[in-house]
C-alpha cells in the first residue's frame, strides 16, 4: 500500500518573488525544522542556531522596509510564511512572530537615527528579540503595569518584573513597556533594552504543557540603566505603541494557529488513509469522513479570515476588529482541529509516537497569548456596539 502524503497548501501568492520565497520556506522547514521537532520539543531544547539561520535567510525581517534590511513583503505573504513555519514546529513559527512583534515599536515609532542604528542588526544581523508587556499582576489589564522607568539626566533606570516573556533569557534585545508617569494607559513609555544590560536578570523558565522548546520566563529589572536614545516614541506614548503592535501580533498568532491546525489535519488524513479496520481504510467510514470535512473547513475558513485582515493592513486600512476576529477564530479552530486529530488517531493519538498529542497541547496556548480569546471578544464587541457603559 502506498503511503498517503497530503499535498502542500495551494496558496494564492501575489508575486513570483513570493512564490520563490514560499518554496524556500518549505524546503528549509522540511530539511531543518520538521525532522527534529518532536525530539527537540520533548527535550525542551531551544533552536537558537535555527533562528540564526532564519535571520541569514531573510526570514526574520519579512514585513519591514528594505532600506533597513527588511524583506519588504506584504503581511499577506509574511503570515503565510509564519503558517508554514508553525506547521513544521510551533516554537519556530511563534518565535518568528514574537521577534517581528519586538521589532515593531522601533520600526514604526523610532526616529530615523534610531532605525538606522539598530534595525539592520535586529532584522538581519542574527539578533533575536522579545516583547515585555505583561507582568505578574498585569496580564489582560496591561494598562495597570507597574514596572517603572525613572529619568535622571539622559539616563532611565528601570525597576520591576515582567512576566510570560517568550525568549526571556535568550533574547538579544527586549522591547519593554514601563511606567514613566501616572497610573493608567497614558503614563507608559517604550524602551529598547539590550539583552545583556546590567541588572537584567531572567528567572528560571516556566514549566509548560506545550512549546517546551520555547523559553517563557519572568524578567527582573533591578536598576537597569537605559540611555534616553533608547526610548522609543514620546514619553507616555508606550501604550499606543503596544496596542499598535498587538493588532499585528494577533494576526501572527492566527497564522501560527492555522499552521498547527493544518499539520494536525495532514496527520489525521495520512493516518486514516493508511489505517485499516473491518477490511478497509478507516477514512472510508462516513463518521470519520465528516470529521475530516469539518476540520478542513475550519482550516480554510481561518486562513481566509487572517488573510482578509492582512490585506486590510497592507492597504493601510483599519484592521483592529478583523485582527481580533482572526485571532479568536483561528485559535479556537486550532484547538478543535487538533483535538479531533487526536480522536481520529484513536489510542495512537494519545501516544508520543505521533505528533497529534503535541499539536493539541501546543494549540491551547494560542487561545491565551497576545490577548486571551475572552479579551478578543471584548475588542470585537466594542467595535460593534461601542464601549461598555459604567
Amino acid at each position: 500500500m502506498t503511503e498517503y502524503v497530503p499535498p502542500p497548501v495551494d496558496r494564492r501568492l501575489p508575486t513570483e518573488e513570493a512564490r520563490d520565497l514560499m518554496a524556500l520556506v518549505r524546503e528549509l522547514a522540511e530539511r531543518e525544522i520538521r525532522p527534529t521537532a518532536a525530539e527537540e520539543e520533548e527535550a525542551g531544547r531551544f533552536p537558537r542556531a535555527l533562528f540564526t539561520l532564519l535571520s541569514e535567510s531573510g526570514l526574520l525581517s519579512l514585513p519591514y522596509a528594505e532600506e533597513f534590511g527588511g524583506g519588504d513583503q506584504p503581511y499577506e505573504v509574511y503570515l503565510q510564511v509564519l503558517e508554514e513555519l508553525a506547521a513544521a514546529r510551533l516554537t519556530v513559527g511563534l518565535g518568528v512572530s514574537v521577534h517581528t512583534l519586538a521589532c515593531h515599536a522601533l520600526a514604526g515609532f523610532g526616529t530615523k537615527e534610531q532605525r538606522a542604528e539598530h534595525l539592520p542588526a535586529m532584522l538581519g544581523g542574527g539578533l533575536l528579540g522579545a516583547y515585555c508587556l505583561s507582568e505578574p499582576a498585569a496580564g489582560s489589564d496591561a494598562a495597570s503595569l507597574t514596572t517603572r522607568a525613572t529619568r535622571s539626566g539622559d539616563m532611565w533606570t528601570l525597576e520591576g518584573t515582567k512576566a510570560w516573556t517568550t525568549h526571556g533569557g535568550v533574547a538579544d534585545f527586549y522591547t519593554v513597556l514601563a511606567r514613566t508617569g501616572d497610573s493608567g494607559a497614558h503614563g507608559i513609555t517604550a524602551f529598547l533594552v539590550p539583552g545583556d544590560a546590567e541588572g537584567l536578570n531572567p528567572a528560571k523558565p516556566e514549566l509548560k504543557m506545550g512549546m517546551k522548546g520555547s523559553p517563557t520566563a519572568q524578567l527582573h529589572f533591578d536598576g537597569v540603566q537605559v540611555p534616553d536614545s533608547r526610548r522609543i516614541g514620546e514619553e507616555g506614548q508606550g501604550f499606543t505603541i503596544a496596542l499598535s503592535a498587538l493588532d499585528s501580533g494577533r494576526l501572527g498568532i492566527a497564522a501560527c494557529a492555522i499552521g498547527i491546525a493544518q499539520a494536525a489535519l495532514d496527520e489525521a488524513l495520512a493516518y486514516t488513509a493508511g489505517r485499516r479496520q473491518f477490511g478497509r481504510p478507516v477514512a472510508d467510514f462516513q463518521g470519520l469522513r465528516f470529521m475530516l470535512a469539518d476540520m478542513a473547513t475550519q482550516v480554510e475558513a481561518g486562513r481566509a479570515l487572517y488573510l482578509s485582515a492582512a490585506r486590510l493592513r497592507d492597504a493601510g486600512l483599519p484592521f483592529s476588529k478583523e485582527a481580533a476576529m482572526a485571532k479568536l477564530f483561528c485559535t479556537d479552530s486550532a484547538m478543535r482541529v487538533t483535538t479531533d486529530a487526536v480522536q481520529l488517531l484513536g489510542g495512537y493519538g494519545y501516544t508520543l509516537d505521533f505528533p497529534a498529542e503535541r499539536y493539541m497541547r501546543e494549540a491551547k496556548v494560542l487561545q491565551i497569548v497576545e490577548g486571551t480569546n475572552q479579551i478578543q471578544r471584548m475588542v470585537i464587541a466594542r467595535h460593534l456596539a461601542g464601549p461598555e457603559s459604567h
